[in-house]
């Protein structure tokens, strides 16, 4: 049903992903899938890598590691964004297209009184993309 699997992960918030990361390997056990696992990051330095070298670098250690925990194939993506904290839900569908994922298993919050006024990241996601969105509480 599902050939390909996104997962966006923040990497400096790896302890709020266990859910969804979980999630996106049931699925793709269950449907015989591969994941790619896609993380921003910014051209200039930061606290993930000087380079978006370093920052790719962790990121394809994070997709092993995955890869290790749940058997499941694997691949993954750096996108370079402007700024990741403003630009991530154009980064992210555009790394929808350009992966061909047909579903995003995304970690997301539990609503809050701003998410009345802003979408979610999730929630802008899965009203744009073309893929389906499984959105994940964690």
């Amino acid at each position: 049903m599902f050939g390909l699997i996104m997962v966006p992960v923040d990497l400096e918030r790896e302890e709020s992903l266990g859910l969804a990361l979980s999630c996106a390997a049931d699925l793709a056990r269950i449907h015989n899938s591969k994941v790619c696992y896609v993380g921003a990051t910014m051209s200039a330095p930061t606290t993930l890598g000087h380079t978006p070298a370093e920052y790719e670098k962790k990121l394809v250690d994070f997709t092993e590691g995955q890869a290790n925990q749940y058997g499941h194939a694997v691949s993954h993506k750096m996108m370079i964004a402007h700024d990741p904290t403003t630009d991530i839900d154009d980064v992210l569908l555009k790394a929808v297209k350009e992966t061909g994922a047909d579903l995003v298993v995304m970690a997301t919050h539990k609503p809050g009184v701003a998410d009345y006024i802003w979408p979610s990241n999730g929630g802008r996601v899965a009203s744009h993309a073309d893929a389906s969105v499984f959105l994940v509480r964690s």
